[in-house]
Parts: structure tokens; sequence; C-alpha cells
């Protein structure tokens, strides 16, 4: 895989998420120049966007909103992803809510691959229809990859094998969760690599390579899932849901660009941009700057 030919794929739907916004995200990152930036450094072809969808409530299944959207947007991502590792090239998913992600490793199931998947977010998306009450399935991503007790079928049969993925091919990296927490007991109940905040704060290029070499053990490939969270949110106020804590735009850089310089490295999602939260024109460029920078360096 040549880490240098992006094909980039956008997903402009908040359709698992709280409320809409993450839906412009892709247009957003577009406009900031992230695109530009990266052909600076790399082979960048744009193949448009897949057919989006703008959240909306879904009171008759209030546990598991808009899935059939959802499961749709995944679907069409995974087809286009696909293609691009068809062809050779790295596939970059600008979403969008996090559940595009389901169909960044779908796809890579279509194409004939076995991923691994290091997700780097602010929480690991564990919760099912019936350990979260509102319903939004964009913190339940992650539970639908692995089949976990309660997920729903149309979102975890997007590719071609259910489970999409196994505890051994997941690492979970810079959320700060507390011991006690629903989703931090369950990364350590299914056996899952963890990689917390504290250890990416202490050295993050130290945290993304024990990140990687999990990763490049597990599988043959693997692909990365960035929710933008996992970064403190008054030092960078670009995620749907703000975190009081969380990794500082130099340590995800780092994190990325150490990821990406794996020979292994097949794929990426950046996801959960609300441009309504945006403060001033400046910060989506600069957080452009730092992702085209972290994709390309080396």
């Amino acid at each position: 895989m040549d880490h240098r030919q992006w094909t980039v794929v956008g997903a402009p739907s908040s359709a698992g998420a709280h409320t809409p916004g993450v839906e412009r995200a892709p247009a957003a990152l577009r406009a900031a120049g992230l695109l530009d930036l990266l052909r600076d450094g790399a082979d960048v072809e744009d193949c448009g966007d897949v057919p989006g969808f703008r959240w909306r409530p879904d009171p008759a299944y209030p546990r598991g909103q808009n899935a059939g959207a959802v499961a749709a947007v995944a679907s069409a991502v995974a087809d286009r992803v696909a293609g691009a590792l068809g062809r050779g090239r790295v596939p970059l998913v600008l979403g969008g809510d996090c559940t595009v992600t389901v169909g960044l490793v779908a796809g890579c199931a279509r194409a004939g691959l076995s991923p691994a998947l290091v997700y780097v977010d602010g929480g690991p998306d564990l919760y099912t229809p019936v350990t979260r009450a509102n319903g939004n399935l964009d913190a339940m991503g992650l539970a639908h990859m692995l089949g976990l007790p309660g997920t729903l079928p149309e979102v975890a049969g997007v590719g071609p094998v259910v489970p999409l993925l196994s505890p051994q091919r997941v690492v979970v990296y810079g959320d700060s969760l507390p011991r006690g927490d629903h989703e931090r007991d369950l990364v350590a109940e299914l056996g899952l690599a963890y990689v917390p905040a504290d250890e990416v704060h202490a050295d993050a290029r130290a945290a993304a390579r024990r990140a990687r070499a999990v990763a490049e053990d597990a599988a043959d490939g693997f692909v990365v899932h960035f929710d933008v969270d996992v970064l403190r949110f008054v030092d960078a106020p670009l995620a749907d849901v703000p975190e009081p804590s969380g990794l500082s735009l130099d340590e995800a850089a780092a994190t990325l660009t150490e990821l990406v310089a794996s020979p292994r490295f097949a794929g990426l999602s950046v996801t959960e941009i609300n441009p309504h939260h945006l403060p001033d024109d400046e910060l989506l460029p600069r957080f452009a700057g730092v992702l085209a920078g972290a994709l390309t360096e080396g």
C-alpha cells in the first residue's frame, strides 16, 4: 500500500449522532483546504460524497435511531473503500458521525482483508441499544463491529462477515475514562488492547508505537478511526460532543504520524467534526494543516 496515494470518501451523515451538524464536516474540511494540503505531499483523488443523511428523531426506534440510514451510509462507504483498496490506494473517509467507520472496516472486508482497528476516540463506543437509552448509534459503532449482544443486525451486518472484528484485532486509544465506567469495564472484559490518555500524555510517540505494534501483530493490515472528541475541547473545539479532557493537537498529530508510517497501515476515518462549534474561521484550516502534515510526513 502506497501511503502517499489517498482516495478521499466523503460521508456527510449525522444519522448516528445526537443532533444535526456533523453531516456538514466533509464539505467544511474540503473548504478548509485539506485536500490541497495533502496534495503538497501526496497523490490525492477525491471520489466525492456518498449519499448522506441529516439526523432526525426516530421515535419508532428510540434505542437505535436512524439505524437504516446508518447502515445505508456505511454500506455506501464500504463500496468506495473496497474500490480504493482494490486499486492499491489508501482510503481517507471524512465523516460524518462515528458509524462511518463501520463502512471503512466493512470495505476492507469486502476487499478480502481482515484488518485490525486502532480506535482513537474520547470513548470506545461500546454501548448497545440495551445499554444506551438515548439511542445514538455513534456511541455504539465498535460494539456493532464486534457483534456484541444487543446490537442491531442491519448495522452489524454491513460487511460480508459478522462480526467484522474480533477483540484481538482492536486497540482502544486515547480516552480518559475512569475505572468503573461501563465502557472502560467492557474494554477489560473483552480483552481489548488499551492505550489510555495518560500514556499518550507521557509520550505520544511511544504510546502510538505500542498501539501500532499490537495492530501489526494482530493482522496483515490495520485501519485507524480518529474521532475529534479525543481532543481537549477547550483547545480544539471541533467535536460534536465536547469532552473536557483529552489529547492536545500535538499529541494527536504525533499519534497519527506514527500510525500512518506503518507499512501495514491501510486506511483512516476522521469523524464527529461539527462546524457549528467552530469559534472562528481559523481553527478548521489549522486542524486541516495538522492533519495533512501527519498524513504526509516521512
